[in-house]
């Protein structure tokens, strides 16, 4: 297989991370005989300071003439902390996504046995945890009518919903659902909200074409809580784009780690995979940032490509690292590797397909503090 991958390293440690990723895709196609293009562009702070704009018309380009992309993480403080500024590293990823119509996002929520110690949640309430957020991700309250009146008083932000865009993402959620548990569940305000009670509607009526799901329905406030109480109890979580970026977060930490965690944006053309951390800028240029979120996010591209095989010798190899010890240090602060010796690790056994012994090229940057 010849595919092209657009990548987008952004900012931060993302090009750190994502170089991991693109070294475990290379020795994908390395042991099975695929060949993958890689073309770089710039969006988010870089791409600021490069041209003046987050996301560059060459870079939509890009991404357009793709078959994917692979993203990093954008942000800066440098933006984050002006409140002013009225170019931001945010609003490249925003256009991205309206651009390529990216109007679902799917973050799967796994945890792993070896990492339970790091979950905030005792080991019992994490037996069968494996449920998926589908969050719907170009409309909404983010892309909304904004307004700040003239004396700064008073802020205006416009949360809008039609039909078309609830009934698209909800059937991808529900044909999900139909290969999994046969469970939705969705998540909105409807007791308060009118853009809620239209999502209800929608997803009742739609409800009737999926006679093998159950659904059931949960107001945000309650889910949120029994994302903590009971997470086992969810198979596939429909909502809207604030409510998902909300509990995607939440639900992030179940596995003991913000940096173990894929995502997938998917829609009218071509599909964008980022690991749900952000830049994290006081890593950045260390080596020690966690690259497992975004490799996991290339299996996922991998999956996205009919690579199921491929896919799942990424994953076999991300557990082989757990379970042995091979972290980095945000789940293990004492004894750790570096990013760079984590992919090295990954794409090591990708290659020789074994989880017997460490290949001899493999260098492991280990940092131990006694």
């Amino acid at each position: 297989m010849n595919k092209k991958i657009a990548v987008i390293p952004g900012d931060g440690i993302g090009p750190e991370v994502t170089n991991q990723s693109v070294k475990v895709l290379d020795a994908v196609a390395k042991r099975f005989g695929h060949q993958f293009d890689y073309r770089y562009a710039v969006m988010g702070a870089i791409a600021i300071d490069q041209t003046g704009n987050p996301l560059p018309d060459a870079t939509i380009d890009t991404c357009l003439q793709s078959d994917a992309i692979l993203f990093g993480a954008i942000g800066d403080p440098k933006y984050d902390n002006n409140p002013a500024a009225t170019v931001r590293p945010e609003q490249g990823l925003l256009k991205l996504r309206k651009v390529l119509q990216l109007y679902a996002n799917i973050r799967p929520i796994d945890t792993y046995k070896a990492l339970q110690h790091m979950s905030p949640l005792k080991a019992k309430q994490l037996e069968n945890v494996d449920f998926v957020i589908f969050r719907e991700l170009t409309g909404g309250i983010y892309f909304g009518k904004k307004e700040l009146r003239a004396d700064g008083t008073i802020a205006i932000d416009e949360c809008t919903y039609s039909t078309e865009e609830i009934e698209r993402i909800s059937h991808l959620a529900f044909q999900y659902a139909q290969k999994r548990k046969k469970k939705l569940t969705l998540v909105d305000k409807a007791n308060v909200l009118e853009t809620s009670r239209l999502w209800r509607k929608v997803v009742q009526q739609l409800s009737s074409n999926y006679p093998d799901v159950s659904v059931d329905y949960m107001f945000v406030d309650n889910a949120a809580m029994q994302i903590i109480l009971n997470p086992a109890q969810f198979d596939v979580v429909l909502t809207e784009n604030m409510f998902g970026d909300i509990i995607s977060d939440e639900a992030s930490v179940l596995s003991g780690s913000l940096g173990l965690l894929p995502s997938a944006s998917v829609g009218n053309t071509v599909a964008l995979f980022e690991p749900i951390h952000g830049s994290y800028p006081q890593a950045a240029g260390k080596d020690i940032a966690n690259p497992l979120g975004s490799i996991l996010s290339a299996a996922m591209l991998l999956d996205h490509f009919g690579l199921q095989q491929e896919a799942v010798a990424v994953r076999k190899a991300v557990e082989w690292t757990l379970l042995n010890g091979f972290v980095s240090k945000d789940i293990d602060p004492i004894n750790n590797y570096s990013t760079t010796a984590i992919g090295d690790l990954i794409a090591d056994h990708i290659e020789r397909n074994t989880d017997t012994e460490i290949g001899t090229n493999t260098s492991l940057n280990k940092s131990t503090i006694i």
